[in-house]
């Protein structure tokens, strides 16, 4: 069975690769392959943490800080790496994978604004990785978004509508990612994909527990569930001119950071954030043209059952997690990034004006052939 494989690390900065096996043509899902989450070592992490910190600092200003290519390089041969083992372990032959969808990671991110195209930045050597795997690699997904005056995010949208084909599911249901940024995918009666970021979801609150005792995140949701929300502070929160702003629209990771519950209490401030979160998911379904009544929920956050119970009571929704209707939560970012690679391979659009509000549908992604 001819393979595409996906890749994906996300900003929350946890640790891992998602790595998915799908068989699509990049328009339809024919199976699901088999799929892991490949630790890195601590240091690669620690490398990236820096690489973010020092991005943020140039803010696509001069010259680019020069731990970008030891940190490219340092990603690419991890994730070649586990490419190749997880390759071995499932017994796929690499000449019956068509191609990796090679995300990289994303280092900084700013949406257009006013007359002031986007910029985005994802390290990823996709012809390094052609060369350790021996594999065709297609990587640099945004960049043709972003040039054509896109928000060059979300880019989920069109594999979300892939996702809900497998459900027969209609305008009753919408996808929402729990990254380190949260998007919400919604298709109208029509067809017509409306997607877009919705505010933050896991990482002011994991760079809150982090902060104060060095955890990665809020396991289980204990903390936001022990705390107090600071009502007050929360409306405050709320005012914040993005979440009132129209869609198209996207965030960097940093677009809302874990300051916004300085000097609370930890479990205090795990509950604010969480509710922030929560309350910014309402507020986008409010901007739909109509409102969805299930929300189908994949990435991390899912398994945050107080930011789930909160979205519930405070979007007034159905929320589900993916494994309810039969997906694979974990797994749907990585996913995605092979459904991406069969669709440019097959030269199909994937970025949309009511996705990432690029003029006309558009093309995107670079090709890397192992063969050189």
């Amino acid at each position: 069975m001819p393979w595409t494989l996906g890749l994906m690390t996300g900003t929350v900065l946890d640790g891992n690769v998602d790595i998915a096996a799908l068989d699509t043509d990049g328009t339809r899902i024919h199976a699901f392959g088999p799929w892991t989450l490949a630790p890195y070592g601590v240091d690669l992490g620690d490398l990236l943490r820096r690489t973010l910190a020092e991005a943020r600092a140039w803010n696509f200003e001069g010259p680019e800080p020069a731990v970008f290519a030891e940190a490219e390089a340092a990603l690419t041969r991890a994730q070649s790496a586990a490419v190749n083992a997880f390759l071995a372990q499932s017994g796929i032959a690499p000449a019956d994978v068509t191609a990796i969808g090679f995300h990289g990671q994303t280092v900084l991110h700013r949406g257009p604004v006013g007359g002031r195209r986007g910029a985005t930045r994802q390290l990823g050597d996709g012809a390094l990785m052609a060369s350790l795997t021996g594999i065709d690699t297609v990587y640099d997904f945004r960049s043709a978004d972003v040039a054509a005056g896109g928000q060059g995010a979300p880019l989920a949208p069109v594999y979300h509508a892939a996702l809900l084909d497998t459900i027969g599911a209609g305008p009753d249901s919408a996808v929402l990612n729990l990254g380190g940024v949260a998007n919400l995918t919604w298709r109208d009666g029509a067809g017509t994909l409306h997607a877009f970021d919705t505010g933050p979801a896991n990482a002011p609150i994991n760079d809150w527990v982090h902060r104060h005792n060095g955890a990665a995140m809020d396991v289980d949701g204990a903390l936001g569930a022990q705390g107090r929300v600071d009502e007050e502070r929360l409306a405050r929160l709320l005012t914040h001119p993005y979440l009132a702003a129209p869609y198209p629209k996207s965030l960097d990771r940093f677009g809302f950071e874990a300051s916004m519950a300085d000097g609370l209490s930890l479990p205090d401030g795990a509950a604010t954030l969480t509710a922030f979160t929560a309350c910014a998911v309402a507020r986008a379904l409010d901007r739909l043209p109509a409102r969805p009544s299930r929300i189908v929920v994949s990435g991390g956050g899912r398994r945050n059952p107080t930011l789930m119970r909160m979205i519930g009571e405070r979007a007034g929704v159905d929320v589900v997690p993916a494994e309810a209707v039969g997906w694979r939560g974990d797994a749907v970012e990585a996913e995605c990034f092979a459904f991406l690679a069969a669709r440019v391979l097959a030269g199909e659009t994937y970025s949309y004006p009511t996705t990432t509000g690029v003029p006309q549908p558009t093309r995107g992604g670079r090709v890397a052939r192992a063969g050189g």
